[in-house]
């Protein structure tokens, strides 16, 4: 272990509420444990659970931080009992269970991958969270492949411009909603085979017209309640939903005679509550799949703004009004 300060400033959550609770504090540097890394934070993406933790809908699981932040880029500076002396000193993004909004993180070794080839801290720290959802539930869960064409809600969003990017890298053909039509084009221009503005298209009409009445392979929906018969309605045979989130309602009302017609898949994931064994196995698969074509620069992702560490209240205030577009980020 590397010689550290006792303490550190972090951004804490003082009660649930406006982005006004998120305040500045002293604590002790954090010590990893067994299987673990300590990271000194360069930067930490800021994600939509964090701004449900801080309005106190969405708490960290059990033994996790109680600070947000979901993904962290920065340095390897300590190393738990046992752990590989040879990650002193790596640059790495890490997905992990809470503490990113810190200038030290601990992470679990397993959940890191190296900075790649040609990206700025910045970039590094806005892969994990999205990165590791979009993959886990649209080619694990949804077995999407090439020649497939999906419909993701909430195209400009991080999850959005990740799910384009991945989509493009595999020749996945994608569909998007978006809330307006500024929103549409920046869709477009990341490279959205079709973008539809919601609050004035019907999104499955569109769907229906644009696959010639098929539908698509797969749906990825962080929207839920009433959305979920609609996004069945625009699924072609055999195809499969994947809810991730459900800002609309957690119920819905479905046609089960139209599930078993049409042979539907219908599932779902968290990711913040999995195993450490889960994610590494989930981050070495991404590694070995992803990364390479990262390095080779043939996607970046989309960033929006870059805060500093200082200025979190006024990123999820940003991210609450949402006008963003890809992701948003805190420097430390």
């Amino acid at each position: 272990m590397t010689s550290l300060p006792d303490s550190m400033t972090v951004v804490a959550i003082a009660e649930p509420g406006g982005p006004e609770v998120l305040l500045r504090e002293t604590r002790a540097v954090p010590r990893p444990g067994p299987g673990e890394v300590l990271i000194r934070v360069s930067a930490a993406g800021v994600n939509r659970p964090d701004v449900l933790q801080r309005m106190g809908y969405y708490p960290p699981p059990p033994g996790a931080s109680d600070l947000p932040g979901l993904e962290v880029a920065g340095t390897v500076v300590a190393i738990g009992p046992g752990g590989d002396p040879e990650h002193l000193g790596q640059a790495v993004c890490a997905l992990v269970a809470g503490g990113g909004y810190a200038e030290y993180c601990v992470a679990p070794a397993g959940s890191c991958l190296p900075v790649p080839k040609g990206y700025s801290m910045a970039e590094a720290a806005a892969l994990p969270e999205t990165m590791f959802t979009v993959w886990h539930n649209l080619f694990e869960r949804a077995w999407v492949k090439e020649g497939d064409m999906v419909l993701v809600h909430g195209g400009t969003s991080g999850i959005g411009t990740t799910a384009i990017g991945l989509c493009r890298l595999f020749d996945i053909r994608v569909i998007v909603t978006c809330g307006s039509a500024k929103k549409c084009e920046a869709a477009r221009a990341l490279g959205a085979d079709l973008a539809v503005d919601y609050s004035s298209e019907d999104y499955v009409a569109a769907v229906k017209a644009f696959t010639g009445g098929r539908g698509v392979d797969a749906v990825l929906d962080m929207v839920g309640g009433d959305y979920v018969p609609r996004n069945l309605a625009a699924l072609a045979e055999d195809g499969r939903h994947v809810s991730i989130a459900f800002q609309r309602g957690a119920k819905a009302e479905i046609d089960m005679s139209d599930v078993m017609r049409r042979r539907l898949t219908l599932t779902g994931s968290t990711l913040r509550a999995r195993s450490a064994e889960f994610k590494a196995a989930l981050a070495d698969e991404i590694h070995r799949a992803v990364w390479p074509l990262l390095c080779e620069g043939a996607w970046r992702p989309a960033m929006d703004e870059v805060f500093p560490l200082a200025e979190a209240a006024a990123a999820h205030a940003r991210m609450q009004a949402g006008a963003h577009v890809g992701k948003i980020v805190l420097t430390v």
